[in-house]
């Protein structure tokens, strides 16, 4: 997935920049994951359920909000609708403004929460206090329990950033449909200031940056490694566009057939694109057009690695 400009070109780039992975020291393990707003819980559910092929594996509500969770091989997505009368649920209908759905968060998985919670502090990200949090599940009482801290978000650029150390694993999805979607492969953040954005994504996060790529059609991509996905940075300058504030845009989801779930999804009445080659080699994606809670969405297979 690339952004805004997701059709694909076969022009050579005008200027790439592979970065060499950095091992260990880093103390995010992965994307726990990201959490969608939604106008409807119960119409989320569904539309999700048909998209992912997929079985929610967490549901609760509490706080000002309905929460439906799906989790897959590497990250959960949590749909979150405000329910009743309270500040927090009438600051989320405030972000969903006239929106079906609009991407809230990032929560990062991490290992030791008091290492992160101070590494935070050293890099000015004015973290809050580390709460010890409690879940449990409305369908089978199961109860989960994490510590949790927020970075401030002026310092994030306006994405809303979480970090997670989970006690026990979250229950997977159960496959309820042939060829669902199996994990994500990125999610997608678009900025006008690609050296703060890399700033806050690499110095300060510690993510690895694996590429910088630049190309006049369709301006800056930046992939940051973060566990087995990759947290993507978008730059296409717009006139009077947001100097100060990045945006969650997309979510590109991995597939082992994408002609399969492809039909699949036709069979469910969504609408979808034609399959087409990424601008990565070996990728074929599509564009996946409703159905998603007006969340921008993209499907990716890869192609096998030949086999040593």
């Amino acid at each position: 997935m690339a952004g805004p400009a997701l059709p694909g070109q076969s022009r050579r780039p005008q200027d790439v920049r592979f970065r060499p992975r950095r091992e260990g020291g880093n103390m995010i393990t992965g994307l726990d994951h990201v959490v969608a707003l939604v106008r409807d819980i119960g119409a989320a559910k569904a539309a999700y359920q048909t998209l992912l092929g997929r079985a929610p594996a967490w549901q609760n509500s509490g706080e000002g909000a309905d929460r439906v969770l799906f989790t897959l091989e590497n990250m959960t997505i949590e749909l979150m609708a405000p329910s009743g009368f309270s500040v927090t649920a009438d600051r989320m209908r405030a972000l969903l403004d006239d929106q079906e759905g609009v991407l809230a968060s990032l929560c990062f998985r991490v290992a030791d929460m008091s290492r992160m919670h101070r590494r935070l502090e050293r890099v000015a990200l004015k973290p809050d206090p580390v709460a010890e949090v409690e879940s449990s599940d409305s369908e089978s009482d199961a109860v989960l329990h994490w510590k949790r801290t927020r970075a401030a978000t002026e310092l994030t650029r306006g994405v809303r950033m979480f970090f997670l150390e989970l006690a026990e694993e979250r229950p997977r999805s159960v496959a309820t449909d042939i060829a669902p979607i199996d994990a994500l492969d990125h999610v997608v953040i678009t900025t006008e200031d690609s050296e703060r954005a890399a700033a806050l994504y690499g110095a300060r996060l510690g993510l690895d940056l694996a590429l910088d790529r630049s190309h006049q059609d369709w301006g800056q991509l930046m992939f940051f490694r973060c566990g087995d996905l990759i947290v993507e940075v978008v730059r296409r300058p717009v006139a009077g566009g947001d100097l100060a504030h990045d945006r969650l845009w997309g979510l590109s989801w991995r597939v082992a057939d994408i002609d399969a779930t492809r039909a699949r999804l036709i069979a469910s009445g969504l609408d979808v694109t034609e399959v087409r080659n990424g601008r990565k080699p070996g990728t074929r994606i599509m564009t996946v057009r409703n159905g998603t809670c007006g969340i921008q969405t993209v499907l990716l297979e890869r192609s096998p690695k030949p086999a040593d």
